[in-house]
């Protein structure tokens, strides 16, 4: 099992995670809505409870609860700018669909 990043994605939640003295890393997880199903949620980790699943990669620690980890096991999450606009994006093994907008996903 693992969850890991792109050199783009560890920069920036690195340089986040600098200015921000409250948080331990990268927390990466589901929630169930859109047209497909899932959507990824992101956020910073503010602490690791028992039921969290923790990977490093490149310096960062990736914190993911032990529920989502079956949906994105063996996401690659990376940080792209395109233009003005800069998001991060996900390469899920596990998914076998998208809805048109890209933003949800079904396992």
């Amino acid at each position: 099992m693992a969850i890991s990043l792109t050199d783009s994605a560890a920069d920036r939640v690195r340089s986040y995670l600098e200015k921000r003295n409250d948080s331990v890393g990268l927390r990466l997880g589901v929630t169930q809505t859109g047209c497909s199903g899932y959507s990824y949620v992101i956020n910073y980790a503010e602490e690791i409870e028992a039921t969290d699943v923790v990977f490093e990669d490149k310096g960062v620690k990736v914190v993911v609860q032990t529920d989502a980890l079956e949906l994105i096991d063996g996401t690659e999450v990376d940080f792209v700018k395109n233009g003005l606009n800069e998001a991060f994006s996900f390469r899920n093994p596990n998914i076998s669909g998208e809805c048109g907008c890209g933003e949800s996903f079904n396992v």
